[in-house]
């Protein structure tokens, strides 16, 4: 995993940014998607910066929206299931609706930290199939912008595509990495963790420690796609902070110095009405407790 960079509870705490417990976002358990490939954008690319990314105590974020949520619903912040206070989520475990007073440091486009937002619970939380967390705030998306001009990013409901390009932008260290989707990943297996259908980098994203969490933009659309959470450092095979590819007749490929994302357009369907995070709601298929 791109480790949290201070205070997770796992044995083997990685200290790079970028790399967190592969615990992929939302992800499916039939058969890999068919891969689609990225038609050359015509339209031009938005420049992509720091507003509404924000720094955790050790990993990165973003306050996210979808394209139904309503200047007065309750913001929510994204980020890896492995960066919650509560430590790492075992396999099978889904945190939902757990009480939080968590800190969030808010970033302006140019990575300066203007603001201090709080979570009122972790929404969801889990590291099964996926690697994600969301926080519901205390304030609504309305009373954000209002206070520091600063909008939510949209989560793309759509399934990312291969070649499109993407950058990963860090809260906590208020850098950013671009390359391209190289590629997506059947099962993608770290330690105790399996997550599915995740997103494989170019080799140019070299994320590290702290990383964890940040959003992954789509250049094109400013949307987000993915959220970043590891990578393989030593050349291991699916060991922690090692994770390794394996495809659907169970064959294993590791690739040293490459690193993952989660994908996040399988969130969108399970957020209601007030942000609420509803697992029973028409496609939803994050995992349930």
């Amino acid at each position: 995993m791109n480790k949290p960079l201070v205070g997770a509870l796992f044995a083997v705490l990685l200290l790079g940014a970028g790399t967190a417990p592969a615990v992929a976002a939302t992800s499916h358990d039939a058969a890999a998607p068919t891969v689609k490939v990225a038609a050359p954008q015509a339209v031009k690319a938005k420049a992509v910066n720091f507003a509404g990314t924000v720094a955790l105590s050790n990993c990165s974020g973003s306050v996210v929206r979808t394209a139904a949520s309503l200047p007065s619903d309750p913001a929510l912040v994204l980020s890896n299931g492995h960066c919650m206070e509560t430590g790492f989520p075992g396999p099978g475990e889904v945190v939902v609706n757990r009480s939080s007073t968590r800190s969030f440091t808010l970033l302006n486009s140019a990575g300066t930290g203007v603001g201090t937002l709080r979570a009122s619970k972790i929404a969801y939380g889990t590291m099964t199939d996926t690697d994600i967390s969301l926080y519901q705030l205390t304030r609504t998306y309305a009373q954000i912008e209002s206070t520091y001009g600063i909008k939510a990013l949209e989560l793309n409901a759509a399934h990312p595509v291969q070649g499109t390009a993407i950058t990963v932008v860090s809260g906590y260290w208020k850098r950013t990495y671009s390359c391209n989707v190289d590629g997506f990943v059947y099962r993608l297996k770290e330690g105790e963790w399996t997550w599915k259908d995740s997103v494989r980098y170019t080799s140019a994203c070299q994320t590290i420690g702290g990383t964890s969490g940040s959003p992954v933009i789509d250049n094109a659309t400013g949307k987000v796609v993915a959220v970043n959470n590891t990578g393989n450092e030593d050349g291991q095979q699916c060991t922690d902070n090692n994770p390794c590819e394996v495809d659907e007749s169970g064959n294993v490929t590791v690739r040293q110095g490459i690193n993952y994302a989660q994908e996040t357009y399988g969130i969108v369907p399970c957020i209601g009405t007030v942000s609420r995070i509803d697992l029973n709601r028409a496609g939803c298929t994050l995992p349930k407790p």
